[in-house]
């Protein structure tokens, strides 16, 4: 199978109510939709300006039903479905976290179609999904992750199907299993304390951090000291700027004693609470700490204690400790906000373990 990979341009401009233009080997092109038709059209000029005029001015045409039967309707090109999907999303403001993983698997897939010659949207049909899948089997994909990929595929096509691009799902009748979710890692109190004396100086109030409250590492990354109540004891994580939370919603935390001290400790030299040392380019030392740097530093430790984990895995020992200790489900989901149901029947499964090991030991008899 040829694997070669092009590059695919998904850009395109809008410039009327239904217009757009986008450039093709130095000609510009007309393209929108009508009446639920596909309509594109060389606007025979390699000028952007004229482009644009022309354009406006076979919309206006168009829209008033003057020469709809003088334009051919042809298939939709997946490049633009893709682009009227972003677009979308952005309107309705997903997440820019999400938007810019559905931009990225679907350029990889466009890029894979236009390898296969292939660039209307109907041709995304059950076998091209067979030989994606299989082609990102062989670039080493996990199951989870090529599953995932084929949701994206199937949402561009859904979409198209609602604004009239299609007329069919190509992917109807397609049947999917969910792959097994693998048991993530956890570390007992022990394992934890370990971790905790052997990490480095500089990043174990991150670490410490991260194990007494069960934050994601972004939410950490976007905590501001305004998020912080000492007073009232509470951590909020909440939306900001351009970032917000996995879910989209608010949440308090409950500040234990540990966290506390971490924070009392923190110096108060920028709006962020966790801040990376001074560097050249932050002579303050007052940017956000970097995921990847922290990631390297827990990697080192845990290869020198012969652990396995990642930064995550403390937010999975935090849920696991609390599950342990008798806390009910209920509370753990506020304070650690959205948990799939399987991690958290997961993690019962650890609570229960721990129990009927706690009742060998009380009932063991005295030697």
């Amino acid at each position: 199978m040829n694997t070669k990979i092009k590059n695919v341009n998904t850009n395109n401009e809008r410039v009327g109510e239904v217009a757009s233009i986008f450039n093709r080997n130095g000609v510009w092109y007309i393209n929108m939709q009508i009446r639920g038709k596909q309509m594109r059209k060389s606007l025979k000029t390699s000028n952007k300006k004229e482009a644009r005029a022309r354009a406006l001015a076979l919309e206006r045409e168009l829209l008033k039903g003057d020469t709809v039967k003088t334009v051919e309707s042809e298939p939709v090109l997946i490049t633009d479905a893709i682009e009227a999907l972003i677009q979308s999303c952005k309107t309705e403001e997903l997440r820019p976290k999400t938007i810019s993983k559905y931009r990225q698997v679907l350029k990889d897939v466009a890029e894979f179609a236009e390898s296969r010659n292939l660039y209307k949207l109907e041709q995304l049909d059950v076998r091209f999904v067979d030989a994606y899948r299989q082609y990102r089997k062989q670039k080493g994909a996990k199951p989870k992750t090529i599953y995932t990929e084929v949701g994206v595929i199937r949402r561009l096509l859904l979409f198209a199907k609602t604004r009239r691009m299609l007329n069919e799902d190509p992917l109807d009748g397609l049947k999917l299993t969910e792959p097994k979710t693998e048991p993530q890692p956890f570390w007992n109190w022990d394992e934890l304390e370990l971790i905790l004396e052997s990490s480095s100086k500089v990043h174990r109030p991150v670490f410490t951090f991260l194990a007494e409250t069960g934050l994601r590492i972004g939410e950490l990354r976007w905590l501001t000291w305004d998020d912080v109540d000492l007073k009232q004891g509470l951590i909020h994580i909440r939306p900001k700027d351009n970032w917000t939370t996995k879910t989209g919603n608010v949440r308090s935390i409950p500040i234990s004693d540990r966290a506390r001290g971490v924070l009392q400790k923190q110096p108060r030299h920028s709006r962020w609470v966790f801040t990376a040392r001074a560097s050249p380019k932050y002579p303050q030392g007052d940017h956000q700490v970097s995921e990847r740097r922290l990631l390297e530093s827990l990697k080192r430790t845990l290869k020198k204690l012969k652990l396995k984990g990642h930064l995550h895995t403390f937010r999975h020992s935090f849920i696991s400790r609390a599950i342990v200790q008798g806390i009910p489900e209920a509370i753990i989901r506020t304070w650690v906000g959205h948990v799939d149901h399987k991690t958290l029947q997961h993690y019962t499964h650890i609570a229960n373990r721990e129990s009927q090991a706690a009742m060998r030991r009380l009932n063991r008899p005295d030697a």
